[in-house]
């Protein structure tokens, strides 16, 4: 299935960013002294994730990473900063100068300054988990519309400030901070400009906002400390009918066009990186009401841990500099985000600079 516009676009460079420290799991479970057996690695299957370094001079607050993102996208792609027609931020968390949140001015509004992008359109989106695909679906229509030529699309996530807060604060594996556990830092950029190949091309994007369970994930400030902390229901997020909500919307949207799942050919999978078991049940929840094989499904959630926003392009970026998914191929990324948000992204990938 391809777009009836005279436009298309597609992904022209990604950069990511991580930042170089390394928290295992057991370190992390040794911080959570209400649970002194905890088994988090077998339960999330993270062995580790990267952690922000908390010196301001390091420069990693949510801001820091994002703009090291960003440059390194620009580093991977023919267009310079000065030609950006638009910058987008999708952060969750907006931490910068030691702690604060900031929500205005915008953060794409100051990267941009930042960068040198002087004459792009700059504004946030606020869309949790989901915030990196609303960026691009935005910016796919922008550029299909023929408004702009280009974009950037860039995240960067302080995600291990919940951490903290739920390993201070939680008293067994039924608390609602448990998930809290499982996340980790990084940050994401991709520039997206015109397609003019079919084999190089974002065939579609589309999103679902289901608020029927929009209160089973819930950021905030602790209403114990200080601390700002991540309430999810766990039990409920991933029983049958939440799982079902990707394969019902997707098979409804392939169903307009007369094709089936199977008719679209995919190469990859890139499911939203809570954890090993949940990938594993949304894949197989997939196989069963589209009654066709899954693709090859990509990961990098052992290593890196739940990265919020930036998890569906940080397994794109680590896979495809790894050699481990190929270019040419076709990929269906598949959003899962408080909200509750469904989607898909189907794309084939060919020229991005990684």
């Amino acid at each position: 299935m391809t777009t009836t516009a005279a436009r298309s676009s597609r992904f022209e460079a990604l950069g990511a960013y991580l930042p170089p420290t390394v928290l295992p799991t057991p370190d992390l479970v040794a911080q959570v002294t209400a649970v002194p057996e905890l088994d988090l690695q077998r339960i999330t299957g993270v062995t580790e994730r990267r952690v922000y370094d908390p010196r301001p001079e390091a420069g990693e607050d949510s801001y820091g990473l994002a703009v090291r993102a960003a440059l390194d996208c620009l580093s991977n792609s023919r267009y310079g900063a000065a030609e950006l027609d638009v910058v987008i931020s999708a952060s969750i968390t907006r931490f910068k100068d030691g702690g604060r949140f900031y929500f205005e001015p915008s953060f794409a509004t100051m990267l941009a300054a930042e960068l040198g992008a002087r004459s792009a359109i700059t504004f946030d989106v606020s869309n949790a988990c989901a915030g990196m695909m609303t960026g691009v679906y935005l910016l796919d229509r922008m550029i299909r519309a023929g408004v702009v030529r280009n974009g950037l699309v860039v995240s960067g996530e302080q995600a291990t400030k919940v951490a903290e807060t739920a390993a201070a604060e939680i008293a067994d594996t039924y608390d609602p901070q448990f998930a809290s556990l499982s996340v980790g830092d990084s940050a994401v950029a991709v520039l997206l400009d015109e397609s003019v190949d079919e084999t190089d091309r974002i065939h579609y994007v589309e999103l679902m906002t289901c608020s029927e369970y929009s209160h089973l994930c819930l950021g905030m400030p602790s209403d114990r400390t200080e601390g700002i902390a991540l309430y999810t229901d766990n039990k409920q997020m991933h029983k049958e009918d939440r799982l079902r909500l990707w394969p019902g919307f997707h098979g409804d949207l392939l169903a307009k066009y007369g094709r089936t799942f199977a008719d679209e050919n995919f190469d990859y999978i890139v499911q939203h990186q809570v954890g090993t078991r949940f990938i594993e049940f949304v894949n197989r929840t997939g196989e069963a009401e589209f009654k066709t094989p899954m693709p090859e499904s990509l990961a990098v959630v052992e290593e890196f841990g739940n990265t919020a926003t930036t998890s569906h392009f940080l397994a794109l970026s680590r896979h495809l500099k790894a050699g481990t998914a190929r270019r040419g191929a076709k990929f269906l990324l598949v959003p899962a985000a408080s909200g509750v948000v469904a989607g898909a992204l189907s794309a084939t990938i060919s020229t991005m600079g990684v």
